[in-house]
């Protein structure tokens, strides 16, 4: 099953006994790859472009506790934290309190998860507060993607994603699937509960810098005779506001009144059904067998990001609970052959199998797969089977293509928008410095973290004010900031090369992927992004 979770034997036994060094997801510095950058969304600052549901995912088959009237009931009914008394808390409850508009929001996006995430907490015995870690990643959006390169409600980046199960491909992107981001989160969250002995606070703060950051800073008050509270370690400023926050939105939504805000009314009742697949679907087809907007197909299933479901392999969908009954006869009712559209394609002089698939948005993978090709040679004349989506691709405007089109066409005040079509060894850094604008404004305006690769032939745009738009445009072929390729000369190094060209060690050594330590070699030839005013001698 593609969702299925792939945890490494060692964590399960983690969670009972000690004694697996190697289980925690990061590096070797010890430090968290789930997001720590992740940016934590606050009262006030918009939460996304994409429209709120209305109705939307999969709840938990354990059964919600009778006597809840409602959600937000329920979510109090679960409460584990220890109260605490602390001025940190305090000033988080200030940001929070009377901003109903804040709420209204997120509860608007919670509204379809909530019944789901609760199930997954009181089937493991877990603090139903542990919701509220979704919310300070993500305001509840699916969609949510950071500068740190993390994903969905829960903020996975992609390391850590795929240490947990959260399979990754061009297809689907499981850290935004709310159910598999879901039991991935609650495992992490349950380990990490353990690891710090029962300290569900020292947990928080793990995961949000990473459990090797947080026993540092443990065992260094241990080694000054301090105490090894939270509120005792010096930890990141981010870490030390954010169990803060988790606290003090707690306190709030438990005596809502007493802070300024009515919480908007959400029934304590399952709000969608989920269908398993075998096959690949168009989901334009889906959403006509459900009797649903495809948009909220993608709402409800935002772990897709493309035409159709993944090509192989069986899966889920999840559909309003309503529509099961009138999908699963429809779906009976079709053959595999049905659920996407073909089309022949016959190769022409000069095309390639990536191209193709581009052409018809699709992967080269899936070309191989349908027309048993053991490679990516074709040749002319040779006809292939290619699945199509059904509908033009304007109307699937929630697919991740959609998605960053129109991010980057949304209107930035006071600034104009530029294309850039990626050429090989450009960069953020070069872009950015180039006209005049932040990297991670670049990076945000395209639906992109800095750390994300460039592809030549992407276009990017660039949301330029007038003083940087007008240097780009008279900067021409003299532009300040020019490519030199240099052929390295013996006795050359390093050091001595960037101190030539006025630029940094560790920007030679990533503008040409060189390792720490390693040797250039007489011949060898760099790539440098050097400012043309700053030389000493002509380029």
């Amino acid at each position: 099953m593609v969702h299925t979770r792939m945890i490494p034997l060692c964590l399960a036994l983690a969670l009972g006994a000690s004694g697996c060094a190697s289980l925690d997801p990061r590096g070797a510095d010890g430090e968290s790859k789930r997001g720590h950058h992740a940016r934590v969304i606050l009262p006030g600052e918009p939460l996304a472009n994409v429209p709120v549901p209305e109705e939307e995912r999969r709840p938990a088959e354990s059964a919600a506790p009778a006597a809840a009237e409602d959600i937000w009931a329920r979510l109090r009914d679960g409460f584990q934290l220890p109260a605490v008394t602390h001025q940190r808390i305090d000033q988080e409850r200030a940001r929070f309190t009377g901003r109903q508009n804040y709420f209204d929001a997120v509860g608007q996006r919670a509204r379809p998860y909530l019944y789901h995430i609760l199930g997954e907490l009181e089937a493991r015995d877990l603090p139903t507060e542990l919701v509220l870690v979704a919310m300070v990643e993500s305001a509840f959006q699916p969609f949510a993607y950071s500068h740190g390169r993390a994903a969905g409600l829960w903020q996975f980046i992609p390391a850590t994603g795929k240490h947990f199960g959260l399979e990754q491909n061009w297809w689907y992107d499981g850290r935004r699937d709310v159910i598999a981001s879901t039991e991935a989160a609650l495992t992490y969250l349950d380990y990490l509960h353990g690891f710090f002995d029962g300290d569900w606070l020292l947990a928080l703060a793990a995961y949000n810098a990473g459990e090797g950051r947080v026993q540092r800073a443990v065992r260094a008050n241990q080694r000054a005779g301090k105490a090894t509270d939270f509120w005792s370690l010096n930890l990141p400023a981010e870490t030390r506001a954010y169990v803060p926050r988790v606290l003090a939105l707690r306190d709030i939504l438990a005596e809502p009144d007493r802070f300024g805000i009515r919480l908007p009314p959400i029934d304590n009742e399952r709000q969608l059904a989920v269908v398993e697949l075998e096959h690949q679907l168009d989901l334009a087809l889906a959403a006509e067998m459900a009797g649903v907007e495809l948009d909220k197909i993608y709402r409800y299933n935002p772990g897709f990001n493309r035409w159709a479901t993944l090509p192989e392999g069986r899966h889920r969908l999840a559909i309003p609970k309503a529509s099961k009954e009138r999908f699963t006869a429809a779906l009976a009712d079709l053959h595999p052959s049905e659920m996407v559209r073909w089309q022949r394609h016959e190769v022409r002089r000069g095309e390639t199998l990536s191209g193709i698939a581009s052409r018809y948005n699709t992967s080269v993978s899936v070309l191989r797969d349908t027309n048993d090709l053991s490679g990516d040679r074709i040749r002319v004349g040779q006809a292939l089977l290619v699945p199509t989506a059904s509908q033009g691709n304007e109307a699937y405007t929630l697919s991740a293509d959609n998605r960053r089109r129109a991010n980057q066409n949304r209107q930035r005040d006071g600034r104009h928008k530029l294309e850039h079509t990626v050429r090989p060894g450009d960069t953020f850094w070069e872009l950015a410095r180039r006209h005049g604008v932040s990297v991670r404004e670049l990076a945000g305006w395209n639906d992109m973290a800095p750390g994300d690769p460039l592809r030549p032939g992407n276009t990017l745009v660039i949301w330029s004010g007038d003083g940087a738009a007008a240097n780009a445009r008279n900067s021409g072929p003299g532009e300040r900031l020019q490519r030199v390729t240099y052929t390295v000369r013996s006795g050359d190094s390093v050091y001595t090369i960037a101190r030539r060209f006025n630029v940094s060690m560790q920007d030679v050594k990533r503008w040409n992927n060189l390792r720490s330590g390693q040797y250039l070699q007489p011949g060898q030839t760099l790539t440098l992004n050097v400012d043309v005013t700053n030389q000493s001698a002509g380029l």
